[in-house]
């Protein structure tokens, strides 16, 4: 290019060049599509015909303007196995991989093509080319006026992914989040996949060139007039359709149009329920009526058992006393269990009235949540929607037969089944108690609690003293078993007798002893020494035997009052002295057998044993 010939001195316009172009080799056709620098590239062009000063500013002019991520027209120069050549007026021609491109093999030389300008130059030097890259740009442009216009598009959905769906915008790949897809919760998103929907652009990221679609924002339009209208006309006990929209453990959510209303769970049906799903399902259609309407919260509570009058008004005559019924445990209570015997129509079952024969403490001893039980109505009042029912009653009561069974007198044996301050109750047989009272436990026992004499699972005979079949009760007694020994004891243990006994029990007042025949006798404090006592437990112990005369007798109060001093009264220095030896009671050796004082006391050791107030 250094050597020029004179002719050539002047300036080259690209008319020149476009003129020069045309050689024999050429087809006719393509010339006008070839620029001058692919001309000169190929060895079309004659350069004598152009100085270095035409050329460079010829160059120059193309060069200088172009830069790397342009956007540039090309005209394709050959096709090769693996590359397309383009010419786009730089120093060098640009390379396109041959798979960028669509239809490839229909390629001719002269086509102009739109590229991107990838690297101007690569580790080779060469000018790299994107076809592909090129129609993205185009069709991120018409995405990026979707956007701006928010204008409606159509996208095919592609496939499922966490999140969301992938859809096809243009031929690029966009997002649709599953939030974005209904104005409804989606219950099954791969229904949506291969369909196609309208959508609004809603987003786009332009460093990492994704792009968010929506297709709830369009619904949500079309919607809100019909919201409008829907609230316009909302009032108390108007009854609209809906939507099951979504079921919680608390109610169900309605929807009615564009607006969600609440059925609680309560409000779902008469009867009881124990979660909302027993009575609705998803996308199911409903009849709801308005029951409240909170304007400023645009809240609104629904109801659906309010369609249908309450089984309560409808019950008639269906449930007299002593009518057989049948129904599920829905509840259970400490006091009872209650039976659903219809939607909406519940009784109470008290455990007093479960079973004849078991003791019932609780109704889990007997029923069980949702098992089907038959029961009698015993009671039932409208007014208060309430219904009394009875288990025990389907069978026969056992207290029918119980006059004939256990006739007054009769003698039986039971077992010790619980025991109070009171007495004692027997378990005749099951169902079947009667009370022993703690005075009828023992003719001669002084008993302060029952537990005393018997424990409980003990088994004892007891003869029937008294029926009371109004009440269900029945009185016993233990020591009716054996005849009244007082009649006995009145000549045995008249006022004056002579006899011992055995201390078994420490009182305030005095001592409780054992006498011959298992009787039990009192010795006041008054009575165990000459000398006050001031505290009897230091004298005397349980186990000890005391010399005792009878000073009081009372049959009807069953009662035997006794005395050491009376015994000792009379008795011999000897007899005295060894009684005092076994209760070295304070002074009491200062005083004669007749309970006067010694000749050797002192006023002192009578002030010292003053007898203490009793």
């Amino acid at each position: 290019m250094s050597e020029q010939t004179p002719e050539a001195t002047k300036d080259v316009t690209m008319e020149t060049v476009a003129a020069a172009s045309a050689q024999p080799s050429v087809a006719p056709e393509l010339t006008a599509k070839r620029s001058a620098i692919a001309a000169l590239l190929s060895g079309e062009l004659d350069s004598s015909a152009m100085n270095d000063d035409a050329f460079l500013q010829l160059f120059d002019t193309k060069v200088s303007t172009l830069k790397a991520d342009d956007m540039v027209h090309g005209t394709v120069i050959s096709v090769t196995k693996d590359e397309i050549l383009v010419d786009i007026g730089f120093k060098s021609l640009g390379v396109v991989p041959r798979a960028e491109f669509v239809g490839a093999e229909l390629l001719a030389p002269g086509e102009v093509v739109d590229v991107f300008v990838e690297k101007i130059e690569d580790g080779d030097g060469r000018l790299m080319l994107s076809r592909r890259r090129a129609d993205f740009m185009k069709t991120w442009e018409e995405i990026l006026k979707l956007a701006e216009t928010q204008t409606v598009t159509q996208v095919r959905i592609l496939r499922r992914i966490k999140g969301g769906m992938v859809v096809d915008l243009l031929g690029i790949e966009a997002f649709l989040p599953g939030s974005q897809i209904d104005v409804r919760p989606v219950r099954d998103f791969d229904a949506w996949v291969g369909r196609t929907i309208d959508v609004r652009v809603v987003k786009v990221n332009h460093p990492s060139e994704n792009v968010v679609v929506s297709h709830k924002v369009l619904l949500e339009e079309q919607l809100q007039e019909q919201r409008g209208k829907i609230l316009e006309m909302l009032e108390k006990g108007l009854v609209l359709e809906g939507t099951v929209k979504a079921i919680s453990d608390f109610g169900v959510f309605v929807d009615l149009g564009g607006v969600d209303g609440l059925v609680h769970i309560t409000d779902l049906s008469w009867g009881r329920v124990a979660h909302p799903s027993e009575i609705v399902t998803l996308d199911q259609q409903v009849k709801v009526v308005v029951l409240d309407f909170d304007e400023n919260r645009k809240r609104i509570s629904l109801g659906m058992k309010q369609l249908t009058s309450h089984p309560w008004d409808q019950i008639g005559e269906k449930y007299e006393p002593g009518t057989k019924v049948r129904g599920k445990v829905v509840s259970l209570t400490d006091y009872g269990a209650f039976i659903e015997i219809e939607k909406g129509v519940e009784g109470l079952i008290h455990i007093s009235e479960m079973s004849w024969t078991q003791h019932v403490k609780h109704p889990s001893q007997v029923v069980s949540l949702g098992q089907m039980v038959d029961a009698v109505v015993l009671n039932i009042d409208k007014g208060e929607r309430k219904l009394a029912l009875g288990m025990k009653q389907l069978e026969p009561d056992p207290w029918n037969d119980l006059m004939a069974k256990y006739p007054i007198g009769s003698v039986h044996k039971g077992a010790v089944r619980n025991l109070t301050n009171f007495g004692v109750f027997i378990e005749l047989e099951p169902g079947v108690d009667g009370l022993v009272h703690i005075s009828d436990l023992s003719w001669t026992k002084k008993i302060r609690h029952p537990g005393e004499f018997v424990k409980k699972g003990d088994e004892i005979d007891v003869v029937v003293l008294a029926v009371d079949n109004e009440h269900r009760r029945i009185s016993l007694g233990h020591k009716q078993i054996s005849e009244n020994p007082w009649d006995i004891f009145e000549g045995e243990f008249g006022v004056g007798t002579e006899t011992e006994g055995k201390i078994v029990r420490l009182i305030d007042k005095g001592v409780i002893v054992e006498m011959p025949q298992g009787v039990d006798g009192f010795v006041p404090v008054s009575q165990l020494s000459f000398a006050p006592v001031r505290n009897i437990a230091d004298y005397f112990n349980a186990g000890d035997n005391l010399p005792l005369k009878v000073v009081e007798f009372d049959k009807e109060q069953k009662k035997i009052v006794l005395s050491v001093v009376e015994y000792l009264r009379g008795r011999s220095a000897e007899e005295v002295a060894t009684y005092n030896a076994n209760h070295p009671v304070p002074n009491a050796d200062k005083y004669n057998a007749d309970g006067s004082a010694s000749a050797a006391t002192t006023i002192e050791d009578l002030e010292d044993s003053e007898p203490i107030a009793e």
